[in-house]
């Protein structure tokens, strides 16, 4: 199996929503915050290892304690995980904290200062049509 090649593509989508499922509702883990949510997924085509990409909306402290906690309940959630998908091999998950959503927030917030003093730009294809 290709890694780009549909059946992937539909595995990484199935357990990317079963992981989120499974994180939301089936973990107990004070340490998990609320607020976290599973970014991406890549399944490797062997179906041996998982890269699964979270991000957690909070400080440092709170990814910290969540990337912690996803790991302690690895089996838990890898035995949920097989019981809600029927695949040859349960994949072997390895969280990893995806910044990218905060690494977006951080840019707009620097495009804003840097042309609040800038003057409007007036649209002149508006005029055209008039």
């Amino acid at each position: 199996m290709r890694k780009n090649s549909v059946k992937n593509i539909r595995i990484n989508e199935e357990v990317l929503r079963e992981l989120s499922n499974i994180i939301r509702g089936e973990i107990k883990d004070p340490r998990i915050h609320p607020m976290t949510s599973v970014v991406a997924v890549n399944v490797a085509p062997d179906l041996k290892t998982c890269k699964a990409y979270i991000s957690v909306l909070g400080d440092e402290e709170a990814r910290n304690d969540t990337l912690k906690g996803l790991k302690s309940a690895e089996g838990y959630i890898r035995r949920m995980l097989a019981k809600n998908i029927n695949l040859r091999n349960t994949p072997e998950i390895t969280f990893v904290m995806d910044q990218s959503i905060e690494y977006g927030v951080n840019m707009s917030k620097k495009i804003a200062e840097v042309t609040k003093d800038l003057p409007p730009v007036e649209d002149e294809s508006e005029d055209e049509f008039d």
